[in-house]
Parts: structure tokens; sequence; C-alpha cells
């Protein structure tokens, strides 16, 4: 609907040529600026929560898509219903268009972006610091998406200000052509990725819990609690834990399993992790996995099984992910390690 005046416009329905059909689309408000924003929001927080639902304060940011709506519909009655002739159109320009119109949806759209990448911001690292498969639910091409809209915001209000005509229909055109890109790159990207997560649907279920606390409160529980924790003993029960019991081998270990194999809670586990080894949960976990992996390859496994049967039985649930953290543990790739360790 976003994109509809500009298509529309440019197949010359807006001209006298379609004086009907232009006289409709005058009064349809195609263009709900001031909705975008808030839905992108939402639908990040549904996303990445699956227990997310919207509470009743939430259904204040689409006051203004409402409004505007509303605006709508009095232009349509007093120029249809009252008047019968064009008053709110005279100029015969689809308010739609209008500047005050744009920049508050702008303003809008690029607010909400913030706000969504904030929150992705609060959510990666609740992931990294609860779970043991991180990169299997980032979510990342949403990331990517909003920061990809955002930067076209930037550039439109950039060109806004340095182009006196941007007021003019065809002076727009470059924006939306570059909106439609990003536009394609969310469908085909979230179609794809929707595609992936069924074969992960168990891991997400079982995580719809971890995420259901905010990032602010989940630090000021850790700060506040167990102050006197002696470190040192946990950690050494923590290490003993990961090579005695290997449970890092399960692919979908998480803060929570780990606390109740020591018997204690997670945020003791939590503390254990940041403070006593300075790693979160994700990166902590894989280093075992890491570890395992190494000494494997030491022993020659390499040459009886593949390395991605290796790196799956050490607990990695992906190829990308395996290589990923094995080049960040070691700055060598799978293969050069192997070269240089034989």
């Amino acid at each position: 609907m976003y994109l509809v005046p500009y298509m529309l416009g440019y197949a010359g329905w807006y001209s006298d040529n379609y004086e009907y059909t232009a006289d409709i689309l005058f009064f349809v408000p195609f263009m709900q600026v001031l909705l975008i924003g808030p839905v992108v929001y939402f639908y990040t927080k549904s996303l990445l929560n699956n227990s997310f639902k919207l509470s009743r304060n939430d259904y204040f940011h689409f006051i203004p898509a409402l409004l505007y709506l509303f605006y709508s519909l009095v232009v349509f009655v007093t120029d249809k219903l009252i008047l019968d002739e064009y008053y709110f159109y005279a100029i015969r320009r689809d308010k739609d268009l209008a500047n005050w119109y744009q920049s508050t949806g702008l303003l809008s759209m690029a607010f909400y972006l913030v706000l969504s990448l904030r929150h992705y911001s609060g959510y990666k690292k609740l992931l990294f610091d609860k779970v043991s498969y991180a990169d299997t639910i980032l979510f990342s091409w949403i990331r990517n998406f909003m920061i990809a809209f955002l930067a076209i915001l930037i550039l439109r209000a950039l060109f806004f200000i340095i182009n006196p005509e941007w007021g003019n229909f065809g002076s727009q055109f470059w924006h939306y052509i570059a909106f439609s890109f990003v536009f394609y790159y969310m469908a085909i990207n979230g179609y794809s990725n929707s595609i992936k997560q069924t074969t992960l649907q168990e891991e997400q279920l079982k995580t719809v819990n971890v995420f259901e606390d905010s990032l602010e409160p989940t630090i000021k529980d850790i700060k506040s609690s167990e102050t006197d924790l002696d470190i040192e003993p946990w950690k050494n029960q923590l290490s003993q834990l990961m090579t005695k019991d290997k449970l890092f081998e399960n692919p979908r270990l998480t803060l929570s399993e780990v606390a109740d194999a020591l018997g204690t809670t997670q945020k003791t586990v939590s503390r254990i992790v940041n403070s006593g080894f300075n790693m979160n949960f994700n990166d902590f976990i894989n280093h075992y996995r890491i570890e395992s992996v190494k000494e494997r390859l030491k022993n020659g496994e390499h040459n009886t099984i593949t390395l991605l049967g290796i790196a799956l039985e050490s607990g990695f649930n992906s190829k990308a992910t395996f290589n990923r953290a094995f080049k960040k543990s070691t700055t060598l790739s799978p293969k050069d390690f192997i070269e240089k360790s034989s």
C-alpha cells in the first residue's frame, strides 16, 4: 500500500484520462506511513518471543494511524457527501503525498526502527546468556532489514534537505525503488527463514520462557543477588561438569539445564560464567565444544569420520555455526588447523 500511489501515478491513473478512477483514488488512504513503524516494532517483538501478545497500552501506538484514517474520512465526507465538490482536493493532489504527513511518517518509522533495533540488541544479549545454540535463533535477517530500511529513511531525510524539488511527484522515484528492494529483501529472507525454523520448532518452543523477562531486570537481579558468592569453587564444579559429564555435547543445552545439573540457580551459573570465565553462556559452551573437536582432530578421527560429523557429535548443530565458533576460538579454519597440527 505504501507503493500503490506511485505505481498507479506512473501508470497514469491519476490523470484526467482516468477521470472516474482518479476521483476514487484521491480519497483512498493508501500510504499508512504512521502504521508501518508500530507494525514493524510489534512484529519484531512477536518474532523474538512466541508468547508475546499486545497489551492494552500497546494499542496507543496505533492512535496516530487511526487519527489519519479519521482525517481521510472527514475529507471524503466533506468533498463527496456534503459539498459534492473538491474542497480539500481543490489542488488535485493526493493528501498521502503532503509534506507534513510524509515528514511525520518518516520520523515515526525511524523512531520505531531504532526501538526495534534496541529490542533486538537486548534479545541477542539474553540469547547468548541463556542458550548454547544462539546462532540458530538469531533472526539476523530482520536486523539486517531494519538497518537497510533505516538507511533508506536517513537518505530520504538527507535528500529532503538538499533537494528543493522533493515535493514534486517524480523526484521521489528513487526512494520508492530502493524501498521496493528492501521490501523484497524482507519478504524473501523472512520466507526462507520461516522454512528453516520449521526444523527447529522444538528448540523455539523450548526457549519461549527464556525470553519472557526483559534484559534490564535480568541484569539487575544478577547484580543484586548472591553478592558474597565465592566464584572459585563454583568454577571448578562447573569445569568438572563440562569435562566429565560432557554436557556441551547436548546441542540444545540451556542455562537452566546446567543450573539443574549443578543444583543451583540460573543467576548463580550466569554469574560464574560471566565473572569467573569472562564469557557469555553461549561462548562458554562453545569453548568446550571446540576443545573437544581439537582433541579429536589431534587423535586423527577426521580420517575415519567427516569434520562435520565430529562437530555434530561435539554439540554443534550446523556447519556454519561450527566454522564461525572454531575460527573465533583459534583464528584458523578447521582445515588450516588440521594442516598445522599434522
